[in-house]
């Protein structure tokens, strides 16, 4: 196992890319087996036939009914928004760009060849933090954005990363991270519904309590309630975690990157790192989609190019 530059055991979770495809498809079954293990118990079986019970049974499943189907409908979008979307992909033409405020002219401009044949001081290249803009992958054998890391399981480097989803069977990037995030947040809303809609149920299995079905129809109850619970409490945790790292403006990788240095030179505080990932039109801040106006006016929404704080950056120059 090898060491990392400061002598820390790093583990490299991709190793078995072959096996995380095979379990991102399994995965995308079984989120599917749930939704409709799901849908069977809480529509079908239980407050779909309670809607023609009359007065409060009626209104209260009225209510829970639409409370599912809307987090579902938002559920299914985001869910989808976060598989299809390409997370963000490096141009083989991409090239850093030439710093003109600063004077500092990249070195690594106008050079055709690969990263191999460039002979390169190494430091340099994969990104000291004097020179977070000349990074390259040797495993793609191109230049590197900022923020920009390979993924051994797409093989080839994606804008931003995040991390690789199984569950979602894509990286999660740039271009796809709102639409993660906004999945994490209407699988959280729609399991903690079906899991109170469901607890009188779960209550009556251990009391005295009347129960009708039959007992299949029990059976899939009881799992849909233990499934959905803990499915609440697993996704408030990885929740919880991401809604931290947006306020801060970094990533579950650069998370264990910067560990050691407080100093995150892309952290502009809290509302502006907020707006880098949900956009700054209001309207689309809870639907996987980005505004026009938003799209032309943002460049970070392209994976790109990131604002970073003036005066680390003072600091970063002082310190040449």
């Amino acid at each position: 196992m090898p060491k990392s530059g400061g002598g820390v055991m790093a583990w490299n979770v991709f190793r078995f890319c072959t096996a995380l495809r095979a379990l991102g498809s399994i995965m995308m079954v079984l989120v599917f087996g749930v939704i409709g293990l799901t849908y069977y118990v809480v529509v079908i079986a239980d407050y779909g036939p309670a809607l023609f019970h009359g007065g409060l049974d009626s209104l209260t499943s009225f209510i829970v009914l639409l409370l599912f189907h809307s987090l579902l409908v938002m559920l299914l979008w985001s869910y989808f928004a976060t598989v299809l979307t390409d997370p963000g992909g490096v141009p083989t033409s991409w090239r850093p760009s030439i710093d003109e405020e600063r004077g500092d002219a990249d070195p690594l401009i106008g050079l055709e060849h690969g990263g191999a044949n460039l002979g390169l001081n190494q430091s340099s290249v994969l990104g000291e933090p004097a020179n977070q803009r000349m990074r390259f992958c040797r495993k793609c054998n191109q230049f590197k954005p900022p923020r920009c890391h390979h993924c051994s399981v797409c093989g080839r480097c994606i804008l931003k990363m995040d991390h690789h989803c199984v569950w979602v069977v894509n990286c999660v990037g740039a271009l796809n991270y709102k639409y993660f995030l906004l999945f994490l947040v209407y699988t959280f809303l729609e399991t903690t519904v079906v899991t109170l809609s469901l607890l009188r149920l779960f209550i009556a299995f251990f009391t005295e309590g009347e129960i009708s079905g039959t007992p299949g129809t029990l059976v899939a109850t009881f799992i849909t309630f233990v499934l959905n619970l803990s499915f609440a409490l697993s996704v408030m945790g990885f929740l919880i975690m991401h809604i931290s790292l947006v306020l801060a403006n970094t990533t579950t990788i650069e998370a264990y990157e910067k560990k050691t240095d407080p100093k995150w030179r892309y952290d502009l505080g809290r509302k502006k790192n907020f707006e880098q990932v949900f956009g700054m039109d209001k309207r689309y801040w809870l639907i996987p989609a980005y505004s026009e106006d938003d799209l032309k006016r943002m460049t970070v929404l392209r994976g790109f190019e990131y604002p970073t704080r003036p005066d680390l950056d003072e600091l970063q120059l002082q310190q040449l």
